[in-house]
């Protein structure tokens, strides 16, 4: 929406005030002569308009919110921000700018001010809000059943069934309670006289639930007294309707001898309103789910967990239309649950908002909502639309085209289908560019719709120790009650523009604003939290692990403890090229060999030892790197991705930070070009470096998060991992004897981080009976095979039980303690080889290849003959 920005001038003429008055000061006083004022023609949200004596005042509450601020006055505010920020960044709060695959994200915008709006609006936004979702979903109703609207012209078929938000496969669907719309969004905006017009609605997945709970939070956290004092009204209550309301429309509702199982449905981590998604799921008590999570078997939906395919009976849903079945919509979608519209023709699911509901979204729709009013609820509307025009109709594209620079012009269909585009302001381009619009929608009229320009109500920011007028919009929640009727959510998602932009937008850099609706009667007090617990509630709730969070467990597990090996073996390699010792002969082979297997140098015949030094350099840090450590970094950091919802803002932020750290590091910390190629010492820092920090991954995973059977699995990805890893190091330098070298032998201990244990065990010895005891059978060294066996055995026992079997079915493919050959026969040597480890190697690393494809195929892919048990 628009914002004409603040008046014009630079910083210094900005109220040089806050800090040079003394805090007794009548604050309020202080505000009106202080604040700037909002823009002419604009409506301001703090002051009320000058008198004839051109005096003015502060409108309600804000008088009363500004001597609650205490001693400290307007001096304490910049402190205030500070707590705001430091909260956002500590929550983690993010919101991604136009989705970045790079997984970054800019901590959410949220400013220190409230947006207040009294009862008496509030009463008549609350009116007009509930009658406008019943006409959108009886308009939904018809669309989709008798098509009345469309045969008596009062809406244009190019609008409905033009439009690609219009699912023909939905055609004569009905959904329970007959609810197309469970949860709508609606855009208001004040105009200069203080009334309220809606600009647009969102019907579809609307956003900011999340978001604006987030600022609840923090903000009445701010302002305690006059947040209790101005008698602002919760949210809580609103949310429980939610979840009441979905519980009563699933399918067996709440007859039901166990409650319906709700998941919330996401894009993933790279939408940029993830994060709102997962704190969602959370408040909600609801499983937070994507399109892989999901199968449909026999038109029934599941999810997919490691106790069974459980029943899903609704679907609380942040994915657009298109996207949520590839069999019957977009065929290239990854995103979405093969068969789903199956399941909701055949009534069996509850998916909420239905899909079907993303043509109401079009600007030109407003335009006909009068007349439809007048049809379908025998009133006009209570809440006004900004007058929109449709250029589809020629008399309507006639009576506007003349009027464009007091118009904003937007696309009549979505941005990213059939042409669409950004809102263009018609007064903020100029006359040639008008001209050039003008014949692009006499070229194309259906796809433009123009909007009457609308001056926006200012709030009061505190921006940098000032009160500046921002242009203001606020979002509003509208949630149905499954039996008809509508509850409006006393509050909603304020945005502001920043001041560089015309555009209310949080991905240009807009923030937002908590939302106060104050009241003259009594404070909902409701809360979602939890009442306290009672011992007898003290029993351990059954909360399932997707099959999609195990299996990205798994692999985290696995990809830190190969990041891990890596990064030791190419400091070892390195340490070792670079030193005065021989480095020619079979250990030379072998730590090449070595290499080359963990991706850390390419699979080419073994070069001459300064070349072989360079290639791995030039794999580990060069600029176009793609070696194991970067590749498994990478891995680690898109595993990690698919589960942030689990971990911690620290940890995230170690995983993602990991890769770009190391590449600087390797780099000297300089921009390189070809004839600054990195050296081995500014490589060498970078993998100490790196090694700390993978241990700071490996210390989260292990110690801070919770032990469900999603960290079980992250735990023998790990164990499977390092068990492959040593039987190839051990394999590999007992194969070629390297080991007996002086050399060879502290390499070992090096690959195996034993080194220390090893000279504590068997001080001033240097024989292969010590150091196959230490690193095969001692259990008490983590770094032993017996101690990683055992640790596999331990949590694979504790796996759930599937159709083809109990978890400690998969120990059989672990070698048991008694088949594990002795010391003595590991020692034995067969024509110079110890013929017993190379045995044993080979034995551990198809037991660990057997290990994990077994666990995949069981509980991550539920593939036939090992699906499990159908849960309902």
């Amino acid at each position: 929406m628009l914002n004409p920005g603040p008046p014009a001038g630079d910083k210094a003429a900005m109220p040089q005030f806050l800090f040079q008055t003394d805090p007794s000061q009548d604050v309020a006083s202080l505000a009106v002569h202080a604040a700037l004022p909002a823009r002419p023609g604009h409506y301001d949200e703090l002051r009320h308009a000058a008198d004839a004596s051109g005096a003015t005042r502060l409108r309600e509450p804000w008088p009363r919110f500004f001597e609650l601020l205490g001693t400290g006055g307007f001096a304490d505010l910049d402190r205030r921000v500070d707590g705001v920020a430091r909260q956002i960044r500590e929550n983690g709060i993010t919101y991604n700018i136009y989705a970045e695959a790079n997984g970054s994200a800019r901590p959410w915008s949220l400013d220190l001010l409230p947006f207040v709006i009294n009862d008496t609006d509030w009463a008549t936004i609350e009116q007009g809000l509930c009658q406008r979702a019943t006409l959108l979903n009886r308009l939904l109703a018809d669309a989709y059943g008798p098509q009345a609207l469309l045969a008596d012209r009062l809406i244009p078929p190019a609008l409905v069934l033009g439009h690609p938000g219009y699912l023909r496969p939905l055609r004569g669907y009905a959904p329970p309670g007959d609810t197309f719309l469970h949860i709508a969004a609606f855009d208001l905006a004040r105009a200069s006289d203080g009334g309220w017009w809606v600009v647009s609605q969102r019907t579809q997945a609307p956003s900011g639930l999340g978001y604006l709970l987030e600022n609840r939070l923090t903000i009445s956290g701010m302002f305690p007294e006059a947040f209790k004092e101005l008698r602002v009204q919760h949210l809580a209550t609103s949310y429980r309707r939610l979840m009441d309301m979905l519980y009563k429309l699933s399918p067996g509702g709440l007859s039901a001898q166990t409650p319906p199982r709700i998941v919330l449905l996401t894009p993933g981590p790279y939408n940029e309103t993830y994060f709102e998604q997962t704190y969602l799921a959370r408040y909600l008590g609801v499983t937070l789910v994507e399109g892989g999570d999901l199968v449909v078997r026999d038109k029934l939906l599941y999810l997919k967990t490691l106790h069974g395919l459980e029943r899903v009976h609704a679907v609380l849903r942040r994915l657009d239309d298109d996207f949520c079945d590839p069999l019957e919509l977009r065929s290239d979608s990854t995103l979405g649950v093969p068969g789903l519209l199956q399941v909701m023709r055949a009534g069996n699911v509850l998916v909420a908002n239905s899909l079907g509901t993303s043509f109401l979204e079009s600007p030109a729709i407003n335009g006909f909502l009068p007349a439809i009013s007048r049809r379908l609820l025998d009133a006009d509307l209570l809440l006004p639309s900004l007058p929109s025009w449709w250029c589809g109709e020629a008399a309507a594209r006639e009576q506007v085209l003349a009027n464009l620079p007091g118009a904003v012009v937007k696309s009549t269909y979505p941005s990213n289908l059939r042409g669409g585009f950004e809102p263009v302001i018609g007064g903020a381009v100029s006359p040639s560019e008008r001209d050039a619009l003008q014949a692009r929608i006499a070229a194309n009229p259906d796809a433009y719709t123009i909007q009457e320009y609308l001056p926006l109500s200012q709030a009061p920011s505190w921006i940098a120790g000032h009160i500046v007028p921002r242009a203001a919009m606020l979002r509003v929640f509208v949630i149905a009650d499954g039996e008809g009727g509508w509850n409006v959510l006393p509050g909603g998602l304020t945005r502001i523009a920043s001041r560089e932009q015309q555009i209310v937008s949080m991905q240009r850099g807009g923030s937002s604003m908590d939302t106060w609706v104050t009241t003259r009667g009594a404070v909902d007090t409701f809360s979602m939290l939890p009442a306290q617990l009672r011992p007898e509630d003290l029993v351990r709730a059954h909360r399932p692990v997707s099959s999609r969070a195990a299996e990205n467990l798994f692999w985290m597990g696995r990809y830190t403890e190969r990041a891990e090996n890596d990064v030791r073996l190419a400091n070892v390699a390195l340490t070792w090229l670079n030193s005065d010792e021989d480095n020619a002969g079979e250990l030379f082979s072998a730590v090449a060999a070595l290499c080359r297997r963990s991706g850390l140098a390419p699979p080419a015949p073994t070069l001459s030892v300064r070349m072989f030094e360079s290639t791995l350099i030039a794999e580990l840090a060069g600029e176009d790197a793609q070696g194991g450590v970067s590749r498994n970094l990478g891995a680690l950091a898109f595993a990690a991705g698919q589960i942030r919802d689990r971990l911690s803002p620290d940890h995230w932020r170690l995983v993602v930070s990991a890769n770009d750290l190391f590449r600087r590091m390797a780099s000297g910390g300089k921009e390189r070009d070809a004839d600054a190629p990195a050296t081995a010492p500014d490589v060498l820092r970078a993998l100490k470096n790196l090694g700390m920090q993978l241990s700071a991954i490996t210390g989260s995973q292990t110690d801070r998060m919770t032990r469900d059977d999603g960290w079980r699995l992250l735990t023998i990805g790990r164990q499977i991992e390092r068990l492959s890893a040593m039987a190839g190091l051990l394999g590999e330098l007992f194969r070629r004897n390297a080991v007996l070298g002086d050399s060879g032998f502290n390499i070992l201990l090096d690959l195996f981080d034993s080194k220390i244990t090893y000279r504590a065990y068997y001080p001033g010895r240097q024989e292969v009976p010590a150091l196959l005891n230490l690193l095969v059978q001692e259990p008490a060294n983590p770094r032993a095979i017996a101690c990683v066996l055992s640790a596999l055995r331990k949590e694979v026992a504790r796996l759930p039980g599937t159709v083809a079997g109990p978890a400690t079915d998969l120990l059989a493919l672990l070698p048991s303690e008694d088949a594990r050959p002795s010391l003595a026969a590991l020692c034995q040597q067969t024509q110079g080889l110890y013929a017993g480890v190379l045995a044993l190697c080979e034995t551990l690393d198809g037991a660990a290849s057997a290990l994990s494809n077994e666990i995949s195929r069981r509980y991550f892919s539920h593939a036939a003959g090992y699906g499990q048990t159908l849960s309902a």
